[in-house]
């Protein structure tokens, strides 16, 4: 096998994001949450209340995968659910103050993860944001997933 400085850089990326989410489950164990959860944690913190479906478009995944990360923060009390008034087949996810405690334990791990702390590198940071712009934006829109402006304006006065 060529050693990975001879690696097409797609490979190298996948290589990297693989180990950095596996050491960060890793330590995010601890606090009870996983990758997906910080990242719906995140989400709920920024936007405030909103329903699992939309929760999952914004994250950009399907709802069932959503069901289930927000089950495991329920268990950890990290989330609450509630029936929606307006709409009784939906339920509306909030988070909770520790949820707030475990996103902020979890921000501090990922920090910590990476010599040089989650700043380490301006260009490669751009780089990677670009990657996931065209390539997530490319991936969801065909799905039909992919908030607009809009979308993300009333989800943070909601």
């Amino acid at each position: 096998m060529p050693q990975p400085s001879l690696w097409p850089t797609s490979r190298l990326l996948s290589t990297a994001a693989r180990l950095v989410e596996h050491s960060w489950n890793e330590n995010l164990a601890s606090i009870g949450v996983t990758h997906a959860g910080v990242i719906a944690l995140d989400v709920l913190a920024a936007y405030g209340p909103m329903t699992q479906a939309r929760l999952a478009s914004l994250v950009k995944v399907q709802a069932q995968t959503m069901g289930k990360t927000l089950h495991r923060l329920q268990i950890h009390g990290h989330v609450s659910r509630q029936r929606d008034e307006q709409d009784r087949r939906s339920h509306v996810v909030t988070i909770t103050d520790a949820g707030r405690t475990a996103l902020e334990r979890s921000r501090r791990i990922e920090r910590d993860l990476l010599p040089g702390g989650d700043r380490s590198s301006d260009e490669l940071r751009a780089q990677l944001v670009g990657i996931i712009a065209s390539l997530g934006d490319a991936r969801w829109q065909s799905a039909g997933m992919l908030p607009d402006d809009d979308d993300l304006s009333s989800a943070a006065t909601s």
